[in-house]
């Protein structure tokens, strides 16, 4: 495994992060196709074996189960110490004042929820999940500032939303005093690559990392384009992001460029996100076994720069997706 700085920060992260929102209970009605304890550990303890320390989970994935499960697997397959560990905040967790969005009552009780699930003091990176157009920026600063000060979060991270947003909050901090974001999740694969235009390049002037989410469009960058029977296929309505007929040539291609190397799909499409100067580390979800390790591979793969352009080729500017 490979590790590197976090965007300028001197937190040291693995080159691949460990999605967990696969992890979950699912009667709580998130997701039918998340893994409870006993089906995610194969997954833990392969990660902890390939060096993946970094894991990245949200209150709203199962609805606080996630962070309860992995909470116990940090408990049982590793060490709090050995871990990086990242969790968000945004989404609706109750209908209470403190129960979404990101308002100094809603930051501050929910901080308090996910340490408790994760049974942990601390999170290293707290993420905030979304923009919340409610709520002024100073206010949510601020109070991930206190929560950066009380010791409850080492670092803080954003997520999903247009760049002029990401920088009036930055500039907030920095015009305050306040804690800085080290890190941005953004969407970013082979079909969608909207962020190239003006997040990737702000984020490399404020030297911000960037962690993907769906680096491989929720698989459909893994198998051929007529094969699209998969569980999550069939239940995760998020998965229709990556079903149109724009995509079929970009993936098309991903299977030309696999084939010719005689590796998976999935390294080929992940290998080229890693290959941005602007990410840090991808957030792989996984629910199968060979899931991280092809992702692990892929870490070894360089591309050519006829094979990147083949990749590239197809692709047409579309509306973002995902805030």
């Amino acid at each position: 495994m490979e590790y590197t700085r976090l965007g300028t920060s001197g937190l040291r992260v693995s080159r691949l992060a460990l999605g967990c929102m696969s992890f979950g209970d699912a009667s709580r009605g998130f997701s039918d196709w998340a893994l409870d304890d006993d089906a995610a550990a194969p997954l833990f303890r392969q990660a902890v074996e390939l060096g993946i320390t970094f894991w990245d989970t949200a209150n709203v994935y199962g609805y606080g189960s996630s962070e309860e499960i992995v909470g116990r697997a940090i408990r049982s397959y590793t060490s709090r110490e050995d871990v990086v560990l990242a969790t968000k905040v945004f989404f609706p967790m109750h209908e209470g004042p403190g129960g979404r969005g990101l308002s100094r009552r809603a930051i501050m009780e929910q901080v308090d929820a996910s340490l408790s699930r994760l049974g942990t003091d601390y999170v290293d990176l707290y993420q905030i999940h979304r923009f919340d157009p409610e709520t002024p920026v100073e206010e949510t600063m601020e109070a991930l500032h206190d929560v950066v000060k009380a010791g409850k979060a080492r670092y803080l991270g954003a997520s999903s939303m247009w760049a002029w947003q990401f920088q009036k909050m930055q500039h907030a901090a920095e015009a305050n005093g306040w804690t800085r974001f080290v890190s941005m999740q953004d969407q970013y694969s082979l079909v969608m690559r909207e962020e190239e235009r003006e997040m990737m390049p702000l984020l490399a002037d404020q030297g911000v990392g960037s962690l993907p989410w769906s680096p491989l469009a929720k698989g459909r960058l893994t198998r051929p384009w007529s094969d699209q029977h998969t569980q999550r296929a069939e239940t995760d309505p998020l998965q229709s992001r990556y079903s149109g007929e724009v995509n079929e040539p970009i993936v098309s291609a991903v299977q030309r460029v696999a084939e010719a190397r005689g590796v998976p799909m999935a390294q080929i499409a992940l290998a080229w996100v890693l290959h941005n100067p602007v990410v840090t580390a991808p957030i792989v979800g996984a629910t199968k076994p060979h899931h991280l390790a092809d992702a692990a591979a892929a870490l070894e793969l360089t591309l050519s720069e006829d094979e990147a352009r083949a990749l590239e080729e197809h692709y047409t500017p579309r509306m973002p997706s995902g805030f």
